[in-house]
């Protein structure tokens, strides 16, 4: 039974946590591994880092809520390490899996994080400061925004559009 998160203000987010972890599988659903690599002579993040990227976002977040723990292919993206060329990203199974790892959790820490936590401030960067609200509000919007991509690259390497049911 679905219970109210601790924090009234977490309510729409999780919603749209839950679409996003819906859309993520049926973007990258049917990709095969050649084709996640694939930038078509642009300098554009190809499918593999960004399901990599969404996924240690998911995996950066929870650990600024208390969880302790990391995705297989960590050593590719922590620190908000960009797109490496010539690198063979791992197979898409890889960072599915780790998604499905981490969802749960990380859905859990969002209904049961209080408005103290939330309003705490952090230095996101030197001279940055934000709001742990803030921080959990833009990587809802990112990950919107990089499925979006995900959507667009299945297009322009030929496969059907992604579902969204």
């Amino acid at each position: 039974m679905e219970t109210k998160p601790v924090s009234n203000r977490m309510y729409s987010l999780i919603v749209l946590y839950d679409m996003h972890t819906k859309f993520f599988s049926n973007a990258l659903d049917g990709i095969s591994n050649k084709d996640a690599h694939q930038r078509l002579n642009t300098k554009a993040n190809h499918i593999a880092w960004l399901a990599g990227s969404l996924v240690e976002q998911r995996y950066e977040i929870a650990n600024e809520l208390g969880f302790t723990g990391k995705q297989a292919a960590e050593e590719l993206f922590k620190n908000n390490k960009g797109i490496q060329e010539d690198i063979e990203y791992p197979a898409l199974e890889t960072f599915k899996k780790d998604w499905e790892s981490i969802t749960p959790v990380q859905r859990d820490l969002f209904m049961n994080v209080t408005d103290a936590k939330l309003d705490e401030t952090f230095e996101m960067m030197p001279g940055m400061k934000m709001t742990y609200y803030e921080l959990v509000t833009f990587i809802i919007y990112r990950e919107a925004n990089c499925i979006g991509q995900l959507a667009l690259w299945r297009r322009l390497l030929g496969y059907e559009a992604m579902k969204y049911m």
